[in-house]
């Protein structure tokens, strides 16, 4: 399986799938002058060995105890304090995953249809960093951070079907929309997303701070232009 630029294969482990954990830091709203985020950041984690995956998620949660949060705590970024965000990374590099991301900022964004509807946003955002990742994601299994209303997920999930998949080749296996209060991994997605954003925050003394700790992992971050 191509990779990147690089002369690089992956080898999938979990019988012909991969694991693809996706959250977003930021929102996907427009008004900019009113509290909106400039940046917009969807965070692909990904895992081509399930085992491995298990393994995250079981330090994960002992971690969670260590730290004697409750077993229904869920770690998110921004509502961590920055000793947890540094010793979550620090948990989580020592494991064998992939990152990919796409970093919006939306003063580039200049469709209509993108900047008045924060579903359609949301969705193409999804779309396009699945999409555009070089062949390196193949009949993954997708879990992404959400709930929306019933309509919103059958149109969420046909649109992406339509999008991402072909005769010639399957990128979705099958996607779930789910709680992250339910899932570490989804908590994990949302605390690269989170430090990948605040990495594009230059008026806060940890903006270098925390997405260096798991650099190693990054293999395509696409600022969208």
């Amino acid at each position: 399986m191509y990779v990147g630029g690089e002369q690089k294969y992956w080898k999938v482990s979990n019988g012909g799938y991969m694991l693809v954990f996706i959250d977003d830091s930021g929102d996907p709203g427009f008004k900019l002058d009113h509290g909106s985020s400039l940046f917009f950041i969807i965070s692909l984690v990904i895992f081509t060995d399930n085992l491995e995956a298990e393994k995250t998620a079981v330090a994960i949660k002992n971690l969670r105890r260590e730290l004697k949060f409750s077993d229904v705590s869920e770690f998110k970024f921004f509502k961590s304090r920055k000793e947890v965000r540094i010793n979550f990374l620090e948990i989580i590099n020592k494991f064998d995953f992939k990152v990919r991301c796409l970093v919006v900022d939306k003063r580039l964004i200049r469709s209509p249809e993108l900047r008045n509807n924060k579903n359609s946003f949301y969705s193409y955002a999804i779309k396009t960093v699945l999409q555009h990742s070089n062949n390196s994601i193949l009949n993954a299994r997708i879990r992404i951070d959400g709930s929306g209303d019933r309509v919103f997920r059958k149109n969420f999930h046909t649109y992406l079907r339509k999008e991402l998949n072909s005769d010639q080749k399957c990128i979705m296996k099958n996607c779930k929309m789910i709680d992250s209060k339910e899932n570490v991994l989804i908590q994990m997605a949302d605390m690269v997303a989170g430090s990948i954003r605040r990495s594009y925050d230059d008026s806060v003394k940890d903006s270098k701070l925390y997405k260096k700790i798991f650099k190693k992992h990054i293999e395509n971050e696409w600022q969208f232009k």
